[in-house]
């Protein structure tokens, strides 16, 4: 039997038909009003870490859980797992990670990116309700990663929730002209409320065989209230365009085909930079990602929830979104990737935490030094010790 769910929004009034399912939806989504011209609301999830702190062992349950979703069905000899960014690039990692724990071979795992990589191929496709429309999906750098893009069996997208499919249709489309031996696709998210129409659409389009996994599904409804106070604020989103490689070290955006691993000692490492592992504080500790770049800072988050300690995890976003409903506390900053926009946490006050750990790919500059010295917190920046070894460090540093 459906259920109805109906919340109040300062932009509008938001419907959801939500049929039967095994995770309460209250464990999965919380909501809020987006600052968007396109999409006022947003579907604030409560196990992706990126709007709300999360711990990692929820963050895990959720990989895992899809993965095997995804893995109860064929899905050939080769396969590759696109994860959308910026909100679903942990997810997308983490659902390829749990994916090649469970025994999958030959596959590859790509991100989206919103950065520009001068001189180096790619596809582009637009994702039209978005706050920032350009995505781009890059070809692998390497030779034998490019093959596997280019002849995969089965196409893996991730998403934390779909609202119609379309982003999706329009990527496996452009997919489709690479690579037109595709013979199956999964479009996998933490929940679907796409309308059976749009379905049906995407599979007839798509051509191929498609397959639906989520945890719940339904339908949705928004009904815009034309609050002009609230519509006529803006935030600027859009980057500046200029190549940003120099200063992107997460390789998810260039292909992985095996799941990274942070050093053994990783924990000692941390130590050394003045993190106390004998304290009395029983805070958790705050291990926070950047933007697209937030699979190291689940990595390091379940490094230290396995040694014991109270951890949350959660990123950075460039996705504005009015304080409200579930999002109680926004914190603003000048973004670390050289676009001079506004970058925000949410659902975060410091004071919560006994240490916050700030996980980010790009140098230090003015941003992430200026949150450091603000939150007393510990850097920790990721390198890719040799870029097809899938082996990366964590180097830390307390200002």
């Amino acid at each position: 039997m459906q259920k109805t769910v109906t919340i109040k929004l300062d932009t509008g009034i938001l419907e959801l038909e939500v049929e039967p399912g095994h995770i309460p939806l209250q464990r999965l989504l919380g909501f809020a009003a987006r600052v968007s011209s396109k999409r006022k609301f947003l579907l604030v999830s409560k196990v992706l870490g990126k709007h709300y702190p999360v711990s990692p062992k929820t963050m895990s349950w959720s990989y895992r859980a899809l993965a095997r979703l995804v893995l109860k069905n064929e899905i050939g000899e080769s396969s590759l797992w696109i994860g959308m960014a910026e909100t679903a690039t942990g997810l997308g990692y983490g659902v390829f990670a749990a994916a090649c724990h469970e025994g999958v071979q030959e596959a590859l795992f790509i991100q989206t990116t919103r950065y520009q990589l001068d001189k180096t191929d790619r596809l582009e496709f637009e994702e039209a309700h978005s706050h920032a429309t350009d995505f781009f999906l890059y070809y692998p750098e390497y030779p034998e990663y490019r093959k596997q893009f280019l002849n995969a069996e089965t196409l893996v997208l991730i998403d934390d929730e779909i609202s119609t499919g379309k982003t999706f249709l329009r990527l496996i489309k452009a997919y489709q002209v690479v690579n037109p031996a595709l013979r199956k696709v999964f479009i996998v998210s933490l929940v679907n409320f796409a309308h059976p129409d749009d379905r049906a659409a995407l599979e007839l389009q798509a051509g191929v065989a498609v397959e639906w996994v989520c945890f719940r599904q339904g339908l949705l409804r928004f009904e815009d209230s034309q609050n002009a106070a609230i519509d006529n604020i803006t935030v600027n989103v859009s980057g500046n365009g200029l190549c940003k490689k120099h200063l992107l070290a997460w390789p998810g955006r260039l292909g992985l085909v095996a799941p990274i691993s942070l050093d053994a000692d990783v924990l000692e490492q941390l130590c050394h930079s003045g993190f106390n592992r004998e304290s009395k504080d029983f805070r958790p500790v705050l291990v926070l990602g950047t933007g697209e770049c937030n699979a190291p800072a689940y990595l390091l988050g379940q490094e230290l929830e396995s040694n014991g300690f109270t951890v949350k995890v959660q990123s950075t976003t460039r996705s504005p979104i009015h304080q409200g409903n579930d999002i109680t506390l926004v914190c603003q900053f000048e973004d670390n990737y050289d676009d001079g926009i506004a970058n925000f946490i949410y659902n975060v006050n410091p004071d919560d935490y006994r240490e916050i750990i700030l996980c980010h790919e790009t140098p230090l500059d003015k941003s992430l030094m200026d949150r450091l010295h603000e939150w007393q917190a510990i850097s920790a920046r990721f390198e890719l010790k040799q870029p097809n070894l899938n082996h990366a460090k964590l180097h830390f540093f307390r200002p």
